[in-house]
């Protein structure tokens, strides 16, 4: 099988790593635009419940995977100038993008596949001779922009504003801090990825960004007003950027998964939302479902993309009710806070996506429970978003 794939992120990098080593004799080329030691951002997020199927699916990059990430276990949540610790029972991972990408790169070279860099494609004339062809290439998909209509694609634009940022500082544990400011609503993420530096997000809601003119900044500036807003936050740390603009970000699905012998993986079929911290987690479950697909169908590449979809559809579909369900909250924020007290407001957070109810948090944040439970909303009680 000759299979072409666009976008050396962690799909597109996984299922090549998967397919060279799983399926003998298949001829995998996968193209990325960018350098090949080039990436945005800085540090991302690896679930617990993840792990086992990166295991299971290949254990060599998995352990090396485990090796080069710092884990936590813990964050702080912060409103109203009160930070409140949600100790949790399992474990959560960060590491950075480079790193991740770097070991997916190492084991899909030696798996067989070949990986071009610095090639930007205007079309998809190159694959006219693959039986597969998969667009793992982000939300701005080449793949899924060839046949936008027949994949059904549709988008929206949020009015929150973000930037990731990076910093020189080790955040541990993970914070979450809101704040209401002159201008609007700020917050910001810090989480640790190495042992010495940490990302850094910082958003604001649509009020804040246009009262405080962001939107008319240089990029200097931007930096600048960041550092002084999130002074507090960033504890004496530097803000580091790496294509680090402010932005509204866009969300984009389709209907079909695929369009003849073309799919779609990842931010390519999905955006994902920062709020739940599960892109990576769902560009490589992606990678591994398509994997798995097309080694159960290795001469019917129809059969292997339908099985791909009815497989994953399931699991995916409740990540993307959560997303959008934490979209609504984040996307409501101001009034939330302003409605609410610090514990209430942590209670509103964690059972935004619909999915977490009092039941599950007894379990999973015992201590937190123990200390705050008795201001815990009623069993039934939706989170404020959800409630409308």
């Amino acid at each position: 099988m000759k299979i072409g794939i666009v976008g050396a992120g962690p799909a597109g990098l996984y299922l090549a790593l998967i397919l060279g080593k799983r399926l003998p004799g298949a001829s995998i080329d996968v193209y990325e635009q960018n350098p090949r030691d080039a990436t945005y951002g800085f540090g991302v997020g690896l679930n617990s419940s993840s792990w086992g199927r990166m295991r299971m699916a290949d254990e060599a990059s998995h352990d090396e995977i485990m090796r080069s990430a710092y884990f936590g276990r813990h964050q702080l949540l912060g409103h109203r100038g009160e930070r409140i610790l949600v100790e949790r029972d399992g474990y959560g991972a960060g590491i950075g993008r480079l790193t991740l990408l770097g070991i997916l790169k190492r084991h899909a070279e030696a798996a067989g596949a070949r990986i071009h860099y610095d090639v930007r494609l205007e079309g998809l004339d190159r694959f006219a001779d693959c039986d597969l062809v998969v667009g793992s290439d982000g939300s701005n998909s080449i793949v899924r922009r060839a046949h936008e209509a027949e994949f059904g694609t549709r988008s929206r634009t949020l009015t929150n504003r973000m930037a990731w940022y990076g910093s020189d500082r080790h955040y541990a544990p993970p914070f979450l801090i809101f704040k209401k400011t002159e201008f609007g609503y700020f917050w910001s993420v810090g989480y640790a990825h190495t042992e010495l530096t940490s990302t850094f997000v910082a958003e604001c809601d649509d009020e804040a960004w246009r009262r405080s003119g962001l939107g008319e900044m240089s990029h200097d500036e931007q930096v600048a007003f960041s550092t002084a807003m999130f002074a507090e936050e960033l504890d004496g740390g530097n803000l580091i950027t790496n294509n680090s603009i402010w932005r509204a970000l866009t969300m984009v699905e389709v209907d079909n998964w695929s369009v003849g012998n073309r799919v779609l993986i990842g931010d390519a079929l999905h955006s994902p939302h920062p709020t739940i911290g599960s892109g990576t987690r769902m560009a490589m479950d992606d990678a591994v479902t398509l994997a798995f697909s097309i080694i159960e169908n290795p001469n019917d590449v129809d059969a292997a993309l339908a099985t791909f979809r009815k497989v994953r559809e399931p699991a995916k579909a409740k990540l993307v009710e959560a997303r959008d369900r934490s979209i609504a909250w984040y996307e409501n924020v101001g009034e939330i806070a302003d409605r609410l007290e610090p514990v209430p407001f942590v209670f509103d957070f964690m059972m935004r996506t619909g999915r977490i109810g009092l039941d599950r948090l007894r379990s999973e944040f015992p201590d937190f429970m123990e200390r705050y439970g008795h201001l815990a909303p009623p069993d039934d009680a939706p989170s404020l978003a959800l409630a409308g």
